[in-house]
């Protein structure tokens, strides 16, 4: 429970908040989730100023506003991967996917992406802020602090302008930090297909057109492509990813959700920031990535809903490529806004351990977005989750109902 206590009547700018146990990610030291128990965090303003042992913090600073929790505190969760700018419904194909049909062969007759497409197509730019802004809502209630933000199912100039001006919209006060990604090459939209393989290559070329106008107006800060068997090659992708890149943008790329097309490799060549799903990746891909210094952001909801095998993350880990761990929240494959189920499945189907997901919720997913996330540090934002469980173990289970006691987002909580 919280209690406070305050031994000045002066007005005070700082906050010490002291909890049974402190989860702070700082990897720097020997533990890898650098866990201060009992501890105490300074906070001052949106930054934190100091962190570390609990008596030691209370004696440095007795003249400051103090809140005890009684239970753990982490970072605000990072979500690495989110297909968040949504309308509409595919429940009907959720149905028809749980009762047998193929992802693929939904694709095919015009549902899965192209279905988002039509419902974002007629939605307008207030409309798709306004679902978007309840979505990360939730999603913040559930603890996380830091999101991406992926376009992709506009399928056109004007719309995937729509879904990135959306995601601008809403960024401010209240919301998690939102870090946009224009997925330009995610499929191909109705009035492209003639059912000719080169009907791709041409849309590529003109969703390579559409980057220079985003990144002028600084819509987007990662491109992103995806990458299988029946979606774009890697000689389609490889002009609008290396165009995308001359531009300052960053790389992301969805590889291997279905089969392994080289997309690996062709993202270590690019430096890319991440490569998600890879529930098909060779040794020698999961080689390349380690070298470039790629993250593997996992999806464990999505392969769960497409009854999939899990990723080869023993190939993974023993080849030291950064594990991170990601909702995929979308209408279609990873129909959730929850992060922590993510991570219970990450545990349960993927044998992740407590420290991998936990660091693929936080710090590593941070590094792989390039933003100032996922650690209690000093200097750090001031972004941190209290919740109602004593251990970190704890978050890995399949509660299926939110544990968390309260968000501070950027020094704003229940101070």
């Amino acid at each position: 429970m919280w209690s406070y206590r305050r031994s000045s009547t002066e007005p005070l700018g700082k906050t010490l908040l002291v909890a049974s146990r402190v989860v702070t990610c700082d990897t720097r030291g020997l533990d890898p989730l650098g866990v201060v128990a009992p501890g105490a965090v300074l906070l001052d303003g949106e930054r934190i100023a100091e962190v570390g042992p609990a008596e030691a913090l209370l004696a440095r600073h007795r003249d400051v506003a103090r809140f005890e929790h009684a239970g753990l505190v982490t970072p605000g969760l990072v979500d690495a991967h989110t297909h968040a700018a949504w309308v509409g419904t595919r429940a009907e194909e959720y149905a028809m996917r749980m009762a047998g049909a193929d992802y693929e062969a939904i694709a095919a007759k015009g549902g899965g992406i192209v279905a988002s497409m039509r419902a974002v197509r007629a939605a307008s730019g207030d409309e798709l802020a306004k679902a978007l802004h309840a979505r990360v809502v939730r999603m913040l209630d559930m603890g996380v602090t830091t999101l991406e933000v992926k376009s992709g199912y506009g399928l056109s100039e004007v719309d995937e302008r729509k879904q990135l001006e959306a995601i601008r919209t809403i960024s401010g006060d209240g919301v998690p930090t939102l870090v946009p990604t224009f997925l330009g090459l995610h499929a191909l939209p109705p009035e492209a297909r003639t059912g000719a393989r080169d009907d791709r290559a041409h849309y590529a070329e003109r969703a390579t057109g559409w980057l220079d106008g985003l990144a002028r107006d600084g819509l987007a800060r990662y491109v992103d492509a995806y990458l299988d068997r029946a979606a774009f090659s890697v000689g389609e992708a490889r002009p609008f990813l290396e165009r995308a890149r001359e531009l300052g943008l960053g790389v992301r790329l969805h590889v291997g959700q279905f089969a392994d097309v080289g997309g690996a490799e062709l993202a270590a060549s690019l430096g890319a920031a991440s490569v998600d799903h890879l529930e098909h990746l060779s040794r020698s891909g999961a080689d390349a990535l380690a070298a470039a210094g790629t993250s593997a952001v996992l999806l464990p909801v999505a392969s769960y809903t497409l009854g999939q095998a899990s990723p080869d993350v023993a190939a993974l880990r023993a080849a030291g490529v950064p594990l991170v761990v990601a909702s995929d929240a979308n209408p279609g494959t990873a129909p959730t806004e929850s992060l922590p189920l993510a991570m219970a499945f990450a545990a349960r189907s993927y044998g992740l351990t407590v420290d991998e997901v936990v660091l693929g919720v936080t710090a590593r997913a941070a590094a792989s977005l390039g933003v100032d996330a996922g650690r209690l540090a000093p200097g750090s934002p001031a972004d941190l989750v209290l919740w109602d469980l004593g251990h970190e173990a704890e978050l890995l289970q399949p509660w299926g109902t939110s544990k968390v006691r309260h968000v501070v987002l950027r020094g704003d909580g229940p101070f």
